[in-house]
């Protein structure tokens, strides 16, 4: 695709605001899929042509930066979907891409599966319960599911419920900058959002979801027979999420939550 010739096509920026994300396809290339795959094999410790070393239902890596991951994390295409999502220079290049969980199929329930939002503030609180989120989305623009393989139903692909960010911002607003903890939504929320809609984040190596950052997701175990890689960084705001602007140019991560307080 041409670098003049935008990412997202304007019924795509709809969906964006109405569902809470988009699937940007060929977001990376299937080569560079493979290279960032084999750094990953070598860093797990496990050996992809020996299934006995896959113990572990979840093996974390953590914030790599090697060059193929800042390519990968900066193509082309991302930086036009990253303008047209969170407005340009709203946003900061990342230089890696944040923590890998590698899912190898396993009956075993890591309990890593549960319905959450990605906090993004108030990580000194030595109690991850106490992480914090606030209606500007303090630290991050966007969430983003980067698939370095391909990931089918069985796969353990990411499980999204479709519109839950439009809940979320109804439920932050009145917290204003202090926002709500983790602990606050388990306790207030038990039900996360449920908007009785799901979806599952599948598609092949290369592909790369851009979500709202209030969506709610969960991971699952991995049923099938091949692992899966992904990445799940934040896109970071160089300022926090405007609610508000005098001059009316609202980006679409921000048109999602002034509908949501507008209709709440």
């Amino acid at each position: 695709m041409p670098d003049t010739l935008p990412a997202l096509t304007p019924a795509q920026i709809d969906r964006f605001i109405a569902d809470g994300f988009v699937r940007l396809d060929n977001a990376f290339s299937p080569e560079q899929a493979a290279q960032a795959r084999a750094i990953l094999w070598s860093a797990s410790g496990c050996n992809p042509d020996d299934r006995s070393t896959w113990t572990k239902p979840v093996v974390r890596l953590g914030d790599l930066a090697q060059p193929i991951f800042q390519q990968i994390a900066n193509t082309p295409l991302l930086h036009q979907a990253y303008n047209q999502l969170v407005g340009p220079g709203r946003w900061l290049p990342r230089g890696s891409l944040g923590t890998f969980p590698i899912r190898f199929p396993s009956p075993i329930d890591a309990g890593d599966t549960g319905w959450h939002v990605d906090v993004s503030f108030g990580y000194e609180a030595p109690d991850f319960l106490d992480w914090r989120v606030n209606v500007h989305s303090r630290g991050r623009a966007l969430l983003m599911l980067f698939l370095f393989s391909d990931v089918g139903e069985d796969d353990a692909p990411t499980r999204i419920r479709v519109g839950s960010h439009i809940e979320v911002a109804r439920y932050l607003a009145p917290a204003g900058n202090a926002g709500r903890s983790l602990r606050d939504m388990i306790t207030d929320r038990p039900d996360w959002f449920d908007t009785g809609r799901e979806v599952l984040a599948t598609g092949v190596a290369g592909t790369v979801y851009l979500c709202h950052p209030f969506l709610v997701h969960a991971a699952q175990m991995n049923r099938g027979t091949r692992v899966k890689f992904m990445a799940q960084p934040a896109l970071l705001p160089k300022a926090p999420l405007a609610i508000k602007r005098a001059d009316g140019r609202y980006a679409p991560v921000e048109r999602a939550i002034r509908l949501a307080l507008d209709q709440g």
